[in-house]
């Protein structure tokens, strides 16, 4: 190629790699430049269309706000934290849990579409982090009664969506999460269909909505039922504590034939003491726990698992998070309730009593 050609592909490469602006966008979509602000931040009184077919040829371009113009125009500064506060100032390292890691996962994705970045917080704010980093608004992942860093994060103007049902009055601007009672029972029958009779609970000890509402649902029904609970409670953050509570579980004189465990390990640590106990699983023991982790489908035997939809709760309290930074929600708060997904494996279901099948008579004389 000449040195010509090579100057004028420069310049085209140049202008394909340059970024859109908003007049691009503006000049694209054949409206003006004000329009095109107002569609991308939700102001204005725009019909739904206009602000379709803006944001429409906004991602075709490939336009991003600049950070640094958005900051000094709306004083905003393109972050929002997320954190689980449930367990305090106790250690808890909530991305090595399935459920944190895809939720989180499916959160920063939803974040950047809209021009934000997820800053991922400790649970403990000894260090004093949440006052170092400017924030436009929170999501608290399953947040305890009366939740200071919430309360204390509402009362700085800062926006907060709920990962979780919020107990009492906690002033939270909108909050995402699963019907857990009806999971609860929905499990519970599908135990008892199996042909459990004494059917116990691996359970947390902390205030949260889903702990609480979930241990509820299942004293519930064993007292409607007619069945005597059988359960252990333990601090969830603490990994070893869960596989002492199965083993404690088993133990137990009235020990159940079926387990259902709260928590992402507590598949293999019910599993590990049933072998200890010399139980089989589902002969003896009928199995299900609540996690998002495949390797479940790879253990012996395969062990049943309630998803909770991680990802589509991360997705969802980002959108409502933004909206309410943006001043695009309702003022009054929005409650969503995902569905949940009981993935039915070997470890839940008894398997049928052998048949012998005797040769009919005569058949050797």
């Amino acid at each position: 190629m000449t040195a010509a050609g090579n100057h004028q592909a420069s310049r085209h490469i140049g202008r394909r790699l340059e970024r859109a602006g908003i007049r691009d966008v503006a000049a694209a979509a054949g409206v003006s430049i004000t329009t095109v602000s107002d569609a991308l931040n939700g102001k204005g009184r725009l019909p739904d269309a206009t602000r379709r077919h803006v944001r429409e040829v906004a991602d075709r371009l490939g336009y991003r706000p600049s950070a640094a113009a958005r900051t000094l125009r709306t004083g905003r500064s393109g972050l929002i934290g997320l954190t689980v506060t449930t367990y305090g100032e106790e250690p808890f390292t909530f991305t090595e849990f399935a459920y944190f890691a895809e939720m989180a996962r499916a959160a920063t994705s939803a974040a950047l579409a809209r021009g934000y970045a997820l800053v991922i917080l400790p649970a403990s704010s000894r260090h004093d982090v949440w006052s170092n980093v400017a924030l436009d608004g929170t999501v608290v992942i399953d947040p305890s009664d009366h939740d200071p860093v919430v309360t204390d994060l509402v009362r700085q103007g800062v926006p907060v969506v709920s990962d979780g049902r919020p107990a009492g009055n906690l002033p939270v601007h909108a909050w995402v999460d699963n019907d857990h009672e009806a999971a609860v029972l929905g499990i519970l029958d599908h135990l008892a269909a199996a042909g459990a009779r004494r059917i116990g609970l691996l359970t947390g000890t902390s205030t949260d909505t889903y702990t609480r509402l979930s241990t509820t649902a299942y004293l519930d029904w064993c007292e409607r039922i007619g069945q005597e609970p059988v359960y252990e409670a333990y601090p969830a953050h603490d990994p070893c504590a869960g596989a002492v509570a199965a083993d404690r579980l088993l133990a137990r004189p009235d020990r159940p034939d079926a387990v259902y465990g709260l928590f992402d390990p507590n598949g293999t640590d019910l599993l590990a003491a049933a072998r200890r106990y010399g139980l089989r699983v589902p002969d003896d023991l009928l199995l299900v726990c609540c996690s998002e982790s495949s390797v479940y489908a790879a253990t012996e035997p395969p062990i049943t698992t309630l998803s909770l939809k991680p990802g589509r709760i991360g997705t969802a309290v980002v959108q409502l998070l933004i909206d309410a930074i943006e001043g695009a929600d309702s003022g009054a708060p929005v409650q969503q309730v995902m569905p949940t997904d009981l993935i039915v494996r070997t470890s839940s279901q008894r398997r049928p009593p052998r048949t012998t099948v005797s040769p009919p008579r005569g058949s050797g004389e």
